[in-house]
């Protein structure tokens, strides 16, 4: 665990916006909990953890709210995350890869914050766990933010309508009548081994609806090129994916750029080519399962894989299920 755990000023905004409504002391009640004043100038710097926790607690308790901890999640959205977190689920190829990008992510928005997906036969889940803080007190506040983000990262391909079968909570938490009906049809579940969230395995295969979670900052000089590489790359990469010249340096040179310069523009973004050319095999590959009857080994070769076994553990890596199982998922709707 680290000395001092830390989160990301963000997370601590949707709390004091829902104080200003009200019209409490929100001042007043982040210096006695010792945090920097004028959150919203210092939204991208982390600030102790503990410290933010008992405001919450402090302030929920003098405030007189119910279930603080939902109602701030309910203002938060993928703004909050961090911009490279972002681009990399927006450029996911599927739900499952976009899961993963925030699982691998999950501790810069909070130094002691742990993801991973647990599989079973028909679902999974989306489990996070704050390292060191067993038995600590007001958890269930994280734990709506903990769980809150898997839903909308899952919104982006599932659709806005999305809601989970279950929400679950390491703490000894039972939602108000309220949030229970703002969450119609949702089992919660308290005293868990970790907060989660749980969705059907038949989902994981999704591709991305949109790059809505991705909002450049245009008053960034370099933001509007540095996205077009990407869009640039999946519209030119599809000509040459049977052809055998995919490789990075083959790439670079037809797209007039040097090996290192390209990688450079997309190291900028938290992406690689890797990233880029996975991506693109399998929007070719399941629009191809999809869409029409191609034999697995043609569907295989025609997305640049020599190789159909190659192709499908990377078709299985990315959606958890074989070709195979991808096209009759797909035809059942």
């Amino acid at each position: 665990m680290a000395d001092i755990p830390l989160t990301r000023g963000q997370f601590l905004l949707p709390f004091v916006s829902i104080l200003d409504d009200i019209g409490a002391s929100t001042d007043t009640l982040l210096e006695k909990s010792r945090l920097p004043s004028s959150l919203e100038d210092k939204s991208e710097l982390y600030i102790p953890l503990l410290p933010a926790l008992r405001f919450v607690e402090t302030a929920q308790r003098s405030q007189g709210i119910e279930d603080f901890g939902f109602l701030a999640a309910q203002r938060l959205h993928f703004s909050h995350l961090r911009e490279k977190t972002r681009v990399l689920i927006a450029h996911a190829p599927t739900l499952l890869v976009a899961l993963r990008h925030a699982c691998h992510w999950a501790s810069r928005e909070d130094t002691i914050l742990s993801m991973w997906i647990e599989q079973y036969d028909d679902h999974v889940r989306i489990c996070s766990r704050l390292a060191g803080t067993q038995g600590l007190l007001h958890l269930k506040h994280t734990q709506w933010i903990q769980n809150i983000f898997p839903i909308h990262i899952i919104r982006e391909f599932a659709g806005q309508d999305w809601m989970p079968a279950a929400i679950a909570f390491e703490s000894s938490y039972a939602p108000s009548r309220a949030t229970r009906s703002a969450w119609p049809n949702v089992r919660f579940l308290s005293n868990q081994h970790a907060a989660w969230v749980s969705l059907p395995t038949s989902l994981l295969g999704l591709a991305n609806r949109s790059a809505a979670c991705l909002s450049p900052q245009q008053d960034r000089e370099d933001a509007p090129a540095a996205y077009d590489i990407v869009q640039l790359l999946k519209l030119m990469l599809p000509a040459y994916l049977d052809d055998g010249r995919t490789a990075l340096t083959d790439i670079a040179g037809i797209a007039g750029l040097s090996p290192r310069t390209l990688q450079r523009k997309l190291a900028d973004l938290g992406l690689t080519y890797s990233d880029i050319l996975d991506t693109v095999r399998y929007e070719h590959a399941s629009g191809l399962l999809r869409d029409t009857d191609c034999r697995i080994i043609d569907v295989a070769l025609s997305s640049g894989y020599s190789d159909p076994a190659h192709f499908s553990r990377a078709f299985r890596r990315m959606t958890g299920v074989t070709p195979r199982q991808f096209r009759e998922q797909s035809r059942l709707g």
